[in-house]
C-alpha cells in the first residue's frame, strides 16, 4: 500500500462540535438582547405596545426637540430635563470608576511589586493572596448590604454609634448630599477589585525576565529605577488589560451604588449611575420607559467602544518589523535626497 496516496484524517470537526455549545449560548444571551435594545431604541415610550419613532429617543438624551411628540413646548422642557438628568447620572458613573479605580491602581502596583520582590523575600504570600482576594468572591449586593448596615446614618449603625459615644455628631454616609456616599462607593469598590487586580499585576511581573532585574541590580540601579524603568514599562500589556476590564465594569456599575441610591431615596442624586438610571426608567410602575432605557443603553455600549478603543490605539506597541522598514525607507530617502 501507498503511504503518499493514504488518506489523510482531519479532527478539525471535532474541536467544532465542543465549542458548539459556547457559540450557541453566547449568540442567545449576548448577541440576540443586544441587537433588541437597538431595536427597542428606536420604539416609543410607554406601555409594552411599542411604535416606532427612530432616533427620537436619542434625541432627548442630548436635549434635543423630539419630531413625533406632540406639544413642542412640553416636550422641549422635557427634553432639556432628560438632557440634565442623564448627564449628571453619566458625570456620576466617571466619578464614581475614577474615584475608585485610581486608589485601587496604585494599591495593586505597590503591593504586586511588593510580593513580587526576590530580596525581600514576604513569607506567607499565599495566605495574603486570600485575604485580599476574599472581598471579590463576595458578592456586591452583600457587600453593599453590609456597608450600608455598618454605616447607617442613624445612630445604630456601627460606625454612627461609636461617633456618638466619642461626643462627635453623625455623619450621613449613607443620604448624605455632599459626596459622602458617593466616596462611600468608591471605598467599597476599591476594597472589592484592589485584590483581583493584585494578582493580576503579579502575574505580570513573574512573566518579566528575572535576568533584567539581575543585571540592572548589578548595574547598581535602585528597587525605585528598577519599578519606573523595567517593572512599570515591561507591565503595559497587562495594565491595558486591566484599565479595560475595569473601565467596562466600571461604566456598567450598578448592585453597589443601586442599593445605596434605593436607602437614600430620590433626595441623593450623587449615587445614581447609567446603570442605576436605565432600570429606574425600565422599572417605572407608572409608565416605564423602554425604548428610553434602550437608548441610553446604547449611547453607554457606544462609550465604552469608543473609550476602549482610545486605550488600545494610544498602548498599541509598534511592530518591530514595521518599525525596522520604516527606519529603512527614511534611511534610503535620506540617501537619494543626499545624492541630489
Amino acid at each position: 500500500m501507498d503511504l503518499n496516496k493514504r488518506k489523510s484524517i482531519s479532527y478539525a470537526k471535532y474541536g467544532y462540535l465542543f465549542i458548539l455549545p459556547f457559540f450557541i449560548v453566547y449568540l442567545f444571551f449576548q448577541v440576540y438582547p443586544l441587537c433588541y435594545t437597538f431595536y427597542l431604541s428606536t420604539q416609543s415610550n410607554g406601555d409594552l405596545v411599542t411604535e416606532s419613532v427612530g432616533i427620537d429617543n436619542f434625541k432627548i438624551l442630548v436635549g434635543g426637540q423630539a419630531t413625533t411628540t406632540p406639544g413642542h413646548e412640553i416636550a422641549g422642557r422635557a427634553a432639556k430635563s432628560a438632557k440634565q438628568n442623564f448627564s449628571r447620572v453619566l458625570k456620576n458613573t466617571v466619578l464614581l470608576w475614577g474615584g475608585n479605580f485610581i486608589p485601587q491602581i496604585i494599591i495593586s502596583l505597590l503591593l504586586a511589586a511588593w510580593f513580587t520582590d526576590a530580596y525581600l523575600k514576604v513569607k506567607g504570600k499565599g495566605f495574603y493572596k486570600i485575604v485580599m482576594y476574599m472581598p471579590n468572591i463576595i458578592t456586591a449586593a452583600s457587600v453593599a448590604a453590609l456597608f450600608v448596615m455598618l454605616f447607617s446614618d442613624t445612630e445604630y449603625g456601627a460606625v454612627n454609634n461609636l461617633l456618638v459615644k466619642l461626643g462627635k455628631e453623625r455623619v450621613n454616609f449613607v443620604s448624605g448630599v455632599k459626596g459622602e456616599a458617593r466616596i462611600m462607593i468608591m471605598i467599597i469598590q476599591t476594597w472589592m477589585w484592589f485584590g483581583n487586580t493584585t494578582i493580576m499585576l503579579m502575574s505580570g511581573i513573574m512573566g518579566i525576565n528575572p535576568s533584567l532585574f539581575e543585571a540592572a541590580n548589578i548595574d547598581g540601579a535602585t528597587p525605585t529605577q528598577q519599578f519606573f524603568k523595567i517593572t512599570i514599562p515591561l507591565l503595559r500589556p497587562i495594565m491595558l488589560y486591566t484599565v479595560v476590564t475595569s473601565m467596562i465594569g466600571g461604566l456598567q456599575m450598578f448592585d453597589i451604588p443601586y442599593l445605596y441610591n434605593a436607602q437614600a431615596g430620590a433626595q441623593n442624586q450623587t449615587t445614581e449611575t447609567v446603570a442605576v438610571f436605565i432600570y429606574n426608567n425600565f422599572h417605572k410602575t407608572t409608565q416605564p420607559n423602554l425604548g428610553y432605557s434602550a437608548a441610553a443603553s446604547v449611547v453607554l455600549f457606544f462609550i465604552t467602544v469608543a473609550l476602549g478603543s482610545i486605550a488600545f490605539v494610544t498602548n498599541k506597541e509598534e511592530d518591530p518589523r514595521s518599525a525596522h522598514a520604516k527606519n529603512m525607507k527614511k534611511t534610503a530617502l535620506k540617501q537619494k535626497l543626499g545624492g541630489l
